[in-house]
């Protein structure tokens, strides 16, 4: 019995040390790149052109590309790369896996405008991808400030909304953006300091906590907005609009100049934000309390830390951060505010998070991942003729690829090891 339990072990290790996460990437994209192999070559007729240009400032940047070949070719690099994963283990694994990645979609695209009349606007869809990316970009980034403290920040919806609500009812009484903004950023931290406040202190379930402040924020908005806004919209909800800061030079690159530096000031507040977070979270004695306490609170309380004060503060900083977020839905859209209007972006901040590793630099990469296959997505529908790729494998595609990072494909995805457990100071 014992002999047959060890070999049993010995298969199963076996088994489990073949299929690292380099073999079941690859097999992944080599099947991704026979698919598109497959669309190039019995969906694209010969002689088809794809048309791309790369600014709208200067028209002549235009090529016509031929799209059977085109999308063959990216058929052709995505499987090979699923082949030279699975082969061996490479280095710098994920940015090989972002090249076969971005072969595909490129496939997909250009197999979409391979129709008459379809252009490939890349400044366009640049500059939408970081737009739709921003409201991601600051709920992730607060929900690293919280949760590398140990503390499960799943309220970032009602953070967003409050922000959103306080954000546009200052900015159009006082006449002023930059008031509205302070205000959206105060109104994020009141829910956080009620997070903070029950979570930490009264050690309250976070989750459940996160969800039912979620509710509050909804219900309470909702109320205001009715009370408030709805009768005087124009005296109350009404923000002026954010002038766009043209950085000369810079923004008349072609592509990613108007995508970043022709942009209001919430784009530059992002661009500051991530790297800041980062270098504080990871090469200060700050962010070293900080991860000690999200990691380990007792080691960290033996050497003279105050855990719960430390995530009493974090928590705060981060309602500062995601109320950014909601002002930006409202004050940096030029939109009035809107029952709800947030439509989940909270709780994708929250998956952004979990496929950027807790991590500044990959919550930033994840948000736009995000962004850009939403930016997609409203581009295929406007396609002349509409697009062959269905518009509903689009919208899934970002939770697909928040599955996919948490089981593991690209490696182990692991919270802090404290992240919601409450701190008792024995």
């Amino acid at each position: 019995m014992t002999t047959v339990a060890v070999a049993e072990t010995a298969e199963s290790t076996a088994l489990h040390g073949f299929w690292t996460r380099s073999r079941k990437a690859g097999v992944a994209l080599a099947v991704l790149g026979i698919g598109v192999l497959l669309i190039g070559w019995f969906g694209v007729p010969m002689g088809a052109e794809a048309g791309v240009r790369f600014n709208l400032t200067f028209p002549d940047l235009a090529v016509a590309l031929p799209a059977k070949q085109m999308v063959l070719g990216m058929g052709a690099v995505c499987a090979a790369v699923g082949v030279l994963l699975f082969a061996t283990e490479r280095k710098l694994f994920m940015l090989w896996v972002g090249i076969g990645i971005t072969a595909m979609t490129l496939g997909l695209l250009l197999w979409s405008i391979s129709g008459p009349g379809a252009v490939l606007q890349i400044d366009t869809v640049l500059k939408g991808t970081v737009l739709l990316a921003l409201p991601l970009i600051f709920g992730s980034l607060s929900g690293v400030l919280c949760e590398r403290s140990g503390v499960i920040n799943v309220g970032i919806e009602g953070q967003f909304l409050a922000g959103a609500f306080t954000g546009a009812l200052a900015a159009t009484v006082t006449g002023n953006p930059f008031v509205g903004i302070l205000a959206a950023c105060i109104a994020g931290s009141l829910v956080t300091f009620v997070l903070a406040a029950l979570a930490v202190r009264y050690m309250v379930d976070q989750v459940v906590l996160g969800v039912v402040l979620n509710l509050l924020v909804l219900g309470l908005t909702g109320f205001l907005f009715d009370r408030i806004m709805k009768e005087n919209e124009s005296a109350t909800n009404l923000a002026q609009p954010f002038p766009a800061w043209k950085i000369p030079i810079l923004s008349d690159i072609p592509g990613i100049g108007p995508a970043l530096f022709n942009q209001n000031l919430f784009v530059y507040l992002a661009m500051v934000l991530v790297p800041l977070i980062y270098v504080m979270v990871f090469h200060s004695r700050w962010g070293l309390r900080t991860r000690a306490v999200g990691e380990h609170p007792a080691a960290a309380d033996t050497v003279g830390i105050k855990v719960n004060s430390l995530r009493f503060r974090n928590v705060l900083i981060a309602g500062l951060v995601s109320g950014l977020g909601g002002a930006f839905l409202t004050i940096g859209q030029s939109l009035a505010f809107s029952e709800n209007m947030t439509a989940g972006k909270g709780f994708i901040a929250l998956a952004v998070l979990i496929v950027g590793r807790w991590n500044p630099i990959g919550a930033l990469f994840g948000a736009l991942l995000f962004g850009f296959t939403m930016q997609v997505e409203q581009f295929l529908a406007s396609v002349p003729g509409g697009s062959p790729v269905p518009s509903d494998f689009l919208r899934m595609l970002p939770y697909l690829v928040t599955i996919v990072a948490v089981a593991g494909l690209i490696g182990r995805v692991r919270a802090p090891a404290a992240d919601g457990k409450p701190y008792i100071k024995s």
